[in-house]
């Protein structure tokens, strides 16, 4: 079936887009001259070459850390508040430049315009949260047993944060990172996605931007284009005291030991298996609009995609038949075309992922009621835009327990919220997980310690659209990372526990005694 989008019948040519993408990386500061080289960035948008970088290798990386950790000596004498104002200066930059970074987003990561305009809005509410976190690295008074004597924990700058990025959050993932680490007393080396080269030095060429203003080190800041190679080395340098890595549960495993082996600190954000569990009570109007975004949104290409609908046998065959209906209408096209819901798929090889799914879905039983097809690929062969999926599958099977980076969405009923739990818990990830319903009982226990196993819980809304007040991050595969709000920012310090004894006298704890 051929569907009919709001988008024109043309997507923009090779040279449009190339200059489209100079210019806002331009805008941004970006000195495209110094990193001119032979590896090709192709936009998802029509698979033409918008940029060509000079790749860094592990001879850099080494250079790269051994300046950050020179300027990490500096940089964590200078008051929290004080480097809370560098941050503060970046958002500024951020707010200015706003469009221009988030069209690099549309570009380089295929993003329909208002969600590369959120990701960027992401990065400038990080700032403005690490912003006030400078003032309130908080640590705790308790208790001496001892008379005359103060206990106390102390909270310091840890050393060089290490970021490694994936393609489909370019920019804002980093920012996380980012932005508390520098408030905490700690420089970056970043490793973004090699899809993604102009949107790293365009965002990087901010904040240097807020440190050349502030007088402080561009060492504080750095980027290293590269491939897994410049990753591997990174990840296993010595100096790196934290590494934080976004991307899949296999490549987390290769981080993970890595890191220990040394003795290294590691926040992983992997994969994501997420589903919303639909009640018989729910709102379905509003099920329907949360499902339909979660699941299409970012053309299935989000951590926190919902790739499962966990539906009541009372309500399954309506909401399959909204969802559907929904799936139908959406505009698929250029992404930066006005009207555009659901962009591009990053490359071939993620359309083969999803042909691949949907075979196996339909194999076990599964029955396509909307989407699976190609769009659009007579205009440019190597780009790949689908309609989003839908399957209504008879039982959850395993295909439905490999998170598929397209957007594919499986419908499964259940009959109690006991089930549909224990449906919701039995993939290998646990990062997002939501309810729709209004019994406030099916809410709580689905919040509770017997509810969803996932580090993000949500009721009547969606899988994705975390807010950076919150801890983002998840259990299981998903890594057990957590960056962003709520207390995330201790993972970029060290604690110290401190004892002053002003006493005079020198009692020993547990009332031992040792008397010499």
């Amino acid at each position: 079936m051929t569907h009919r989008t709001s988008q024109p019948a043309l997507l923009p040519s090779a040279e449009d887009l190339r200059a489209r993408a100079e210019r806002a990386a331009r805008a941004c500061g970006a000195d495209l001259a110094a990193h001119e080289g032979d590896h090709e960035g192709r936009s998802p948008v029509n698979g033409a070459t918008i940029s060509s970088v000079a790749w860094s290798g592990a001879a850099d990386v080494r250079e790269a850390v051994a300046r950050a950790g020179e300027a990490f000596g500096t940089w964590r004498t200078v008051p929290a508040p004080a480097r809370g104002a560098v941050v503060k200066r970046f958002a500024e930059l951020l707010t200015e430049h706003k469009a221009d970074l988030a069209t690099l987003v549309s570009l380089e990561a295929g993003k329909i315009t208002s969600e590369a305009l959120g990701e960027v809005q992401e990065m400038i509410d990080i700032c403005d949260y690490a912003v006030g976190l400078s003032r309130q690295l908080y640590g705790r008074t308790m208790a001496s047993e001892r008379p005359g004597h103060r206990l106390m924990e102390t909270w310091h700058p840890l050393g060089v944060v290490g970021v490694v990025s994936a393609f489909n959050f370019p920019v804002a993932v980093w920012s996380w990172n980012t932005a508390v680490a520098l408030v905490c007393g700690d420089p970056v080396v970043w490793k973004p996605s090699e899809r993604t080269p102009l949107c790293a030095l365009a965002a990087n060429a901010l904040l240097l931007r807020a440190l050349e203003e502030g007088g402080y080190d561009a060492a504080l800041s750095q980027v290293l284009l590269g491939g897994p190679d410049v990753g591997e080395a990174l990840v296993a340098d010595p100096g790196v005291a934290l590494l934080s890595a976004t991307g899949s549960t296999r490549m987390g495993r290769q981080v993970g030991p890595v890191v220990a082996e040394r003795f290294g600190r590691s926040l992983l954000e992997l994969g994501g298996n997420n589903a919303a569990v639909v009640t018989p009570s729910a709102d379905l109007d509003l099920a329907t609009r949360g499902i339909v975004f979660s699941a299409a949104g970012t053309a299935g290409q989000r951590c926190t995609t919902m790739r499962r609908a966990i539906v009541h046998t009372s309500v399954i065959d309506e909401v399959t038949d909204r969802v559907a209906a929904a799936y139908r209408r959406l505009p698929v096209g250029d992404p930066t075309a006005e009207g555009t819901l659901v962009g591009p798929l990053l490359d071939r090889q993620s359309y083969e992922a999803f042909t691949t799914a949907i075979e196996k879905a339909t194999a076990a039983g599964g029955q396509v009621v909307a989407g699976g097809e190609r769009e659009l690929a007579g205009l440019a062969e190597d780009a790949y835009y689908v309609r989003p999926t839908v399957i209504r599958m008879p039982s959850q099977t395993e295909v439905m327990h490999t998170e598929t980076f397209a957007p594919i969405l499986y419908v499964v009923p259940y009959d109690d919220l006991a089930e549909a739990i224990e449906l919701n818990n039995a993939v290998p990830q646990g990062l997002s997980s939501s309810i729709f319903t209004q019994d406030q009982s099916e809410a709580e226990i689905f919040c509770s310690p017997v509810g969803s196993d996932c580090g993000i819980v949500n009721v009547n809304i969606g899988t994705s659209g975390a807010e950076i007040g919150g801890a983002f991050g998840g259990e299981k595969e998903t890594g057990g990372g957590r960056e962003s709000g709520s207390d995330a920012w201790r993972a970029y310090m060290r604690r110290a526990t401190n004892t002053v004894n002003f006493s005079g006298e020198l009692p020993l704890a547990q009332g031992v005694t040792f008397d010499v």
